[in-house]
């Protein structure tokens, strides 16, 4: 069974005919930190990045009640001293938080966010805690590799707030419970429904025969559940994106399916004829080359598809980031973060191994990171072209594989898309309100508005200015004394009207690795090297 959920979480097989024996990580514990929610809150001076698009304004004070926001107060201009009489007035019982100097931000949504796995050795806490101290307040569960109930319990539970973690959207892996093959569109009606009545929030695909899949798709559709595929190589002959576009599927994550709807003078990708899908470099070095074959940028095949793709209002979910180390390696295996807040099971997974997802470093080199750079280059187009002409793009991280941690993975998700073309006000409205319209609850999250839900975020310095200043080890920063400092870093994380100290979220996480460490006598070492 072990070695069968590795080849899950791997996506080297389809989830069929799985159900809740699957090994599973520790659960989260009962939640001890968080203050709140307050009868009445104040939120006082800061400057408001409010998700929507809008350009930052303050300052400002922001009023919550409980868990929803009931003001949003200008309480005067930069560089003036704020009029007290303008300020909404707080009593004796009013949590103020003192926010002259910071920035407001939605809470943000990771849409491609894996809650660890076996193989990792990530118990949920771990991976909840990095998530919030990132700010990442909701996050789109998409396999539920650990198990449909287990992923569904602790979705139960964040929702009560009785554990610390974001507002989980289970996305269930096709298949994922049911008693072998789903072989008719027949069986797939009734799994789609099953997992609606056990109170799912949509489906992962990864492809299926096209009877079956555009079954599974209208009838999540009429339930108002979500989908969204990954187009395995497996799989994509079935259906390429377009195709799963025309079917009703409701986003694509990744970018697999979308070069083979551009092929123009190929239907099958240009595999080498030693190629195996279970060699994971094969796979991963050969994905490198696939933008190539496909319709050159601004073509009429290039326009045609994305228009079409645009008038049936599907999503994309880039994940640049999970691929970033296929580009420069080393750069991802030395992240700074690595030897404070990576586990040693995890560091262990992340190594090179013919068995474990995403360590395909059998041998990586040059070529292979050129290769990489040029698909990188081909895709960014597609991408920003297609926010540009109006289509929806949210973030996503599918961190706990491949050197990439989970939140810090987010951030520099955002520097990737930076990279694409976005500007930083859009890139936060596709962290936030783009992100909630994909999950329907753009009317409760996603935006700092009255009435909305008190999921938010502070940060000591200007985010616009510079991304690295999200990250948990902030931005580098030389001050007047000609000293290298940090600035930045997330202070707080409110979710649910709850406000949670980012620092002290960080620095469990710290002690939980230095914990780990100690028990295994283990220090962080780069492959074939003892240091």
């Amino acid at each position: 069974m072990k070695n069968y959920l590795i080849l899950l979480t791997a996506l080297l097989t389809l989830t069929i005919g799985i159900n809740d024996t699957l090994a599973q990580v520790q659960e989260a514990p009962d939640r001890t930190m968080g203050e709140g929610p307050y009868d009445h809150m104040i939120i006082r001076g800061v400057t408001l990045v409010d998700g929507t698009g809008s350009p930052p304004r303050g300052p400002v004070d922001v009023v919550v009640k409980g868990n929803r926001i009931t003001s949003v107060q200008s309480v005067g201009y930069p560089g003036v001293p704020i009029d007290e009489d303008r300020r909404p007035q707080a009593n004796e019982d009013t949590k103020v938080i003192e926010a002259e100097g910071m920035y407001l931000l939605p809470g943000f949504i990771d849409m491609h966010a894996h809650t660890g796995g076996e193989a990792q050795g990530t118990p949920a806490e771990y991976v909840y805690k990095l998530w919030m101290a990132h700010g990442i307040t909701t996050v789109r569960e998409p396999g539920s590799f650990n198990g449909m109930d287990w992923t569904l319990r602790q979705k139960e539970r964040s929702s009560q707030n009785e554990i610390t973690a974001p507002r989980i959207f289970s996305y269930i892996g096709f298949g994922m419970g049911h008693d072998g093959e789903i072989t008719s569109p027949k069986e797939a009606r009734k799994w789609v429904q099953m997992i609606a009545d056990k109170g799912a929030d949509g489906i992962k695909f990864f492809g299926a025969p096209r009877p079956i899949y555009k079954a599974a798709i209208e009838e999540a559709n009429k339930l108002g559940l979500g989908t969204m595929t990954h187009h395995a190589q497996t799989r994509v002959v079935y259906n390429n994106a377009l195709e799963s576009a025309r079917l009703g599927l409701t986003s694509i994550t990744h970018w697999y399916g979308i070069p083979e709807a551009l092929f123009t003078d190929q239907q099958i990708q240009d595999y080498p004829a030693d190629y195996n899908y279970n060699n994971e470099q094969h796979r991963f070095e050969e994905a490198g080359k696939l933008w190539k074959q496909a319709a050159e940028p601004y073509s009429d095949k290039w326009n045609s598809v994305m228009n079409e793709m645009l008038e049936l209002d599907v999503t994309l979910n880039p994940t640049f980031t999970i691929y970033e180390a296929s580009r420069d390696l080393s750069a991802q295996r030395r992240a700074e973060w690595h030897e404070k807040y990576t586990l040693p099971s995890l560091w262990e997974f992340y190594k090179p191994s013919r068995i474990s997802h995403g360590s395909y470093w059998i041998n990586w080199g040059t070529e292979q990171e050129i290769d990489w750079k040029e698909n990188f280059d081909l895709w960014f187009k597609f991408v920003n072209e297609f926010k540009n002409r109006g289509g929806r793009v949210t973030l996503g991280s599918d961190a706990g594989y491949i050197y990439k941690l989970y939140g810090f993975g987010y951030i520099q998700e955002m520097e990737m898309l930076r990279e694409a073309g976005f500007h930083p006000l859009e890139i936060f409205q596709s962290a936030s309100l783009k992100a909630a319209e994909v999950l329907k609850m753009d009317d409760q999250l996603g935006t700092i508005e009255v009435g909305k839900l008190a999921d938010m975020m502070l940060v000591d310095a200007n985010p616009l200015k510079n991304l690295k200043t999200l990250y948990g080890t902030g931005a580098v920063h030389v001050n007047s004394d000609n000293e290298p400092v940090r600035i930045g870093g997330v202070e707080y994380t409110i979710k649910d009207g709850i406000v949670y100290d980012a620092k002290k979220l960080l620095q469990d996480v710290e002690e939980m690795v230095q914990k780990s460490k100690q028990e295994k006598n283990y220090q962080i070492t780069q492959p074939g090297l003892d240091y």
